[in-house]
């Protein structure tokens, strides 16, 4: 008998990004869950770390929702291909662009790629994120410190920054932060920094915004089947990962996804600064 507490096969990957493909079981991205209404016609969404975990279920939702898309990512191709393939099922245009999120050129590249070829930017969605676990501060060192938050958090200001002067009334931010934000972990210091920094960043940015009609959100996931998991956990870890929520389970990218179509359509039109908790149940008043 597997033990009780066991809610996933022991896995891991040695290296970072992890890989959707290797996955098993396959994280579940919504193409058949989830239903839409044609919220997001005709507009064009960027999506970091869109080839994969809780990025690809956006993408589909997105394209669901009647969105065209481009799909950033850094070396996943397999995966980035059948995101755009998924994406294309749905009758939507998906480009690819990948690079270092980190890299202030790339940054820019990619709203020169999302210019091109469809000619605007309605929607950025910054979702791309590492993490690396250390048990004790001392074992971060500078490197790493540095690469975390260069991709989860320079990136995302980067690309923000890049994106604004072709953002216009209406448009819209999502940023993915973390549940980690909010109550912390010890073997993820750098990371829950990282992700508190964006908290931060999306409610400044909200105020900074709101008169040119942008509106920025957030969603804190907390944890969710993607990649980032058996690349950053040892297999045992892996295999008891969300056991300790609630609801005694990690949660599903489908499950997330469909925060990010709420904050980008008119659903939220009287929400900005604000951050969705899709993490199993726990109360973390913020």
């Amino acid at each position: 008998m597997p033990d009780k507490s066991q809610t996933l096969p022991p896995q891991e990957q040695h290296r970072q990004p992890g890989r959707q493909s290797e996955m098993h079981p396959q994280p579940r991205s919504g193409e058949q869950r989830y239903l839409a209404a044609g919220k997001l016609r005709d507009k064009v969404a960027v999506i970091t770390g869109g080839d994969s975990g809780i990025g690809r279920a956006v993408a589909i939702a997105f394209a669901k929702e009647g969105a065209d898309v481009l799909v950033c990512y850094y070396d996943e191709h397999r995966d980035a291909e059948e995101t755009r393939r998924l994406v294309e099922a749905e009758g939507r245009q998906c480009a690819l662009i990948n690079g270092d999120i980190g890299d202030e050129a790339h940054c820019e590249a990619i709203v020169k790629k999302a210019l091109e070829t469809y000619s605007r930017i309605d929607i950025l969605v910054n979702n791309a994120a590492e993490q690396h676990v250390s048990q004790r501060m001392e074992d971060i060192d500078t490197r790493q410190l540095e690469r975390t938050f260069r991709s989860n958090f320079f990136g995302m200001f980067l690309l923000t920054r890049a994106a604004l002067p072709h953002l216009k009334k209406g448009s819209v931010i999502v940023n993915t932060t973390s549940v980690t934000a909010y109550r912390g972990s010890p073997g993820l210091i750098d990371y829950s920094a990282t992700k508190g920094a964006i908290v931060a960043f999306t409610r400044s940015l909200s105020k900074s915004l709101v008169e040119r009609g942008i509106r920025v959100n957030g969603v804190a996931p907390g944890p969710i089947w993607t990649p980032l998991i058996p690349a950053s956990f040892h297999a045992d870890d892996v295999a008891t990962f969300g056991a300790d929520t609630p609801m005694g389970r990690p949660g599903e990218p489908e499950e997330v996804a469909p925060c990010y179509v709420f904050l980008a359509s008119e659903d939220s039109s009287y929400m900005t600064g604000q951050i969705l908790h899709p993490n199993g149940g726990e109360i973390v008043n913020g």
